[in-house]
């Protein structure tokens, strides 16, 4: 298996150092690791402040964690800032959107898996 695709599903008990995990930006300002085991994706984002997320939605359920920084959400028409210690629940094709206030890392767990991302 190598990570370093970033196109790997992770079956069994794997330790992976997200160094070695190749490095995407799919949207302006946000640079992106994916892991992605058998049932779940996660992502690890760097974002630049300033930087955009543009409207969407998809079928998955997704928690979005601010570690560090503060990201501006929107879901459906909730709109909440988000820093370190608040996490938001997107549900199933929710309609979301938003900004990077500040340089931000950002983890996402998306059930089930993001196979478009694979």
């Amino acid at each position: 298996m190598d990570l370093l695709q970033g196109d790997d599903v992770l079956d069994d008990v794997l330790f992976v150092s997200l160094e070695e995990v190749c490095e995407s930006e799919p949207f302006s300002g946000f640079k992106v690791r994916f892991v992605h085991t058998r049932f779940m994706t996660l992502a690890y984002w760097q974002v630049g402040a300033g930087s955009v997320l543009p409207v969407h939605r998809h079928p998955h359920e997704q928690v979005m964690n601010v570690v560090k920084g503060k990201f501006e959400l929107t879901i459906e028409n909730a709109t909440r800032r988000l820093e370190s210690g608040v996490v938001a629940v997107i549900p199933p094709d929710a309609e979301h959107y938003g900004r990077a206030i500040t340089d931000c890392f950002i983890i996402d767990v998306f059930y089930p898996i993001r196979e478009d991302l694979v």
